[in-house]
Order: C-alpha cells, then sequence, then structure tokens
C-alpha cells in the first residue's frame, strides 16, 4: 500500500501547460500574470486591492509595517502557530504579548485578548489555525473600541469565511500564504488584502527595495524596502488553482466529514470543532492523550505507511523567546495543544477509503495506551 502523506498538493495539467507557456514567453519574474492573479485574488476578496508576494511571512512583514509597528510597540497575538507569526514582531522591533487559546477552537482567546491590550499595543495579530476564523465581529469590535489595528495571520485560511462573507472581503490587513502545503498553492508564495487604495503605494515600494518608478528612467527610493515580489511562474500555478478552490474546498469538507463519522472518540483525543460553515478544513488536527507520547504515534502511524505533521509547538517555549522572558507554564491550554497535536492527512486527492485507513490505524495504535 502506497504512503499516504499528510498533505500533498493538486496541480493539473492545464496548469503545468500553463506554467511551461510561462516559462517559454521569456518573462518569468514578476509581469503579466502576477497581475492577473492579484486581480482574481481581488474578486474573491470582495474587490479589496491586494499584492501578491513571495510568502505569507512577507505579507506580515509588510503588514506590519503598513500598520506603523515599529521598535517599543507591542503587538497581541497567539503562541500556538508557525513560529514566523511572531518572529515578524521581533524583527519589526516590536515585542510580541502572547495569550492563550480557546481549548475548544485552538485559536487565540479573544477575552483573553482585550484584557492583555497595554498602552504600548499597536495592534492585534490574530491567527486561523486549520482554517477556523476567530469571531470577526468580536475581533473589531476590540480593535474599534481601543483604536487598534488589526493584520488577520489568515496564513491557513484562504477559501474560509465569516457569518457568510469570505476572510479578505472585509476587515484591515490580511495576509493569506500560497505555500505547498496550503489549500490552494503557488509553490511558494503570499498575498496581503488592504484596507484600502492609500495603501497600494506603499506596499509596492515596500515589496520590491523601497523603489518609486517614474517615466522610463526615474527611479527613487525613499524607504527601506524588501525582496518579497513573486515570479510570473508561481503566479501562474495559482491562476490555475484559483477556479479549483470550491472544488477543493467541498472536498476537504467532505473529508473532514469522514474523520468526524469514523474516528473512535473514545480513544480519548480531542477533535476539532465541528464547523463547516466557516472552515476551509486546512487541516484535521486531534489532540493526542497526555498519556500517549506524539513521537511515538508519528513513529507507529508511519510504520503503517501514514504521514502524520506536528502543527504546532507553543512558540514562546522556542530559545528565542525563553531569552525574551517567556517561560514554561504561562499558556497552559497552548502548551498541553502544543505537546500533543498531531495534524492526519487531509487534502482533496483523498478518498473516504484513505480517511478510513488513518482511522483505523489511529484506533489500533491509541487503544493498546487506552487499553
Amino acid at each position: 500500500m502506497s504512503f499516504l502523506p499528510f498533505t500533498r498538493p493538486a496541480i493539473d495539467e492545464e496548469t503545468i501547460t500553463g506554467v511551461a507557456e510561462v516559462l517559454r514567453s521569456g518573462w518569468i519574474t514578476s509581469g503579466p500574470q502576477v497581475k492577473a492573479f492579484e486581480a482574481a485574488l481581488s474578486k474573491l476578496c470582495g474587490g479589496r486591492p491586494v499584492r501578491a508576494l513571495n510568502s505569507g511571512t512577507a505579507a506580515l512583514e509588510i503588514g506590519l509595517e503598513l500598520a506603523g509597528v515599529g521598535a517599543g510597540d507591542e503587538v497581541i497575538t497567539t503562541p500556538l502557530s508557525w513560529v514566523a507569526t511572531a518572529n515578524v514582531i521581533v524583527q519589526a522591533g516590536a515585542r510580541p504579548v502572547f495569550v492563550d487559546v480557546d481549548p475548544a477552537t485552538r485559536n487565540i482567546d479573544l477575552a483573553k485578548m482585550e484584557a492583555a491590550i497595554g498602552p504600548r499595543t499597536k495592534a492585534l495579530l490574530p491567527v486561523y489555525l486549520a482554517g477556523l476564523p476567530v469571531d470577526l465581529d468580536r475581533l473589531y469590535s476590540i480593535a474599534a473600541s481601543r483604536k487598534l489595528r488589526v493584520l488577520e495571520d489568515a496564513a491557513q485560511a484562504f477559501g474560509s469565511s465569516w457569518r457568510g462573507t469570505a476572510i479578505g472581503a472585509r476587515g484591515d490587513l490580511v495576509a493569506f500564504s500560497f505555500h505547498a502545503n496550503k489549500n490552494i498553492t503557488t509553490a511558494e508564495g503570499g498575498a496581503i488584502v488592504l484596507p484600502s487604495e492609500s495603501d497600494v503605494a506603499p506596499c509596492e515600494k515596500l515589496r520590491l527595495q523601497g523603489v518609486t518608478r517614474s517615466g522610463e528612467d526615474g527611479m527613487e527610493v525613499d524607504v527601506a524596502g524588501g525582496k518579497f515580489n513573486l515570479t510570473d511562474v508561481a503566479a501562474r500555478i495559482g491562476l490555475g488553482q484559483l477556479p479549483r478552490l470550491a472544488e477543493f474546498t467541498a472536498k476537504r469538507r467532505a473529508l473532514a466529514r469522514r474523520y468526524f463519522a469514523r474516528f473512535d472518540r473514545s480513544l480519548g483525543c480531542g477533535l476539532p470543532p465541528e464547523d463547516f460553515e466557516n472552515s476551509n478544513w486546512h487541516m484535521f488536527q486531534v489532540v493526542l492523550p497526555e498519556r500517549f507520547p506524539r513521537a511515538q504515534f508519528i513513529a507507529r502511524m508511519r510504520e503503517a505507511g501514514i504521514g502524520v505533521g506536528v502543527h504546532y509547538p507553543a512558540i514562546h517555549l522556542f530559545a528565542l523567546y525563553r531569552r525574551l522572558g517567556f517561560r514554561e507554564g504561562q499558556f497552559p491550554n497552548a502548551e498541553r495543544i502544543g505537546r500533543a497535536i498531531a495534524t492526519l492527512p487531509l487534502f482533496p486527492a483523498m478518498e473516504s477509503a484513505d480517511v478510513d485507513r488513518v482511522c483505523d490505524a489511529a484506533a489500533k495504535i491509541l487503544s493498546k495506551a487506552h487499553a
């Protein structure tokens, strides 16, 4: 039986042909394909301006700068995310203020977020773990009442929604990722949704070395931008993926429903919230029983030909953040989940039989610890 990874991109032959055409065209860096990709993204985000970038991390970096975050500022975020979420805050010269997660949703606890706001708070940076958004109505109510910027880390939430409105179609700054393991991919890439047209020019300067061009030979640099542009090769992959977003999302939801129907709940695992209205089901994550070491579970699943991911260890326990003064015991929900969370296979090419295979293998492995 073939190995079943926890994720795999779905690239069709039409897209492969399209990429070959871009390569033959002679224009392979940022050009017409990027512009077309941005226009398509904007349409999916309610017509708001969108700029494509070479990673979701770049979207967060530029978002913080557009929000005016700098030295001495604080940004409130979650410790349960990919470490890039916090790293960009540190790189901006600001301090991450971690807030524990809601044990049910595994997203930042908005009540605790509000309580953590202080005189140096500049922005709120929620993360939509596995594609499940936070309560956006409450989030933006908090932000408005305290006059704070919001940068949504929606790296995993492209195709998700909140009460019928697509993520990215409302709000402040929104960062997406199109890494190879995301619901649609550009191989590597990302995008930022901007709150107004006035943010476009500053974003474009930050995207490419701070350069402003005028005429054929005019060039000026007045900010220290980076090198964050997306290539036309990558954008063409994205243009091939976007028409399949609804198909991919429907398949992921069907597979998630199969997991809920087949997973043995008596084994003591924590299952994700059964949200089929808002989540794009980027990942299906279980929290293992504390008595069963995750490393052993992953090894045993691999022996059964099944890949398992770890998303994510609690950020504040990494050495960098311990040096900033964070310590074990500060955020018990995130720490407990971070120690035991396991991401099971979920991608559009899977079939119901693959889910059954995963559930059967997990039950066989975990039942021995449960006995």
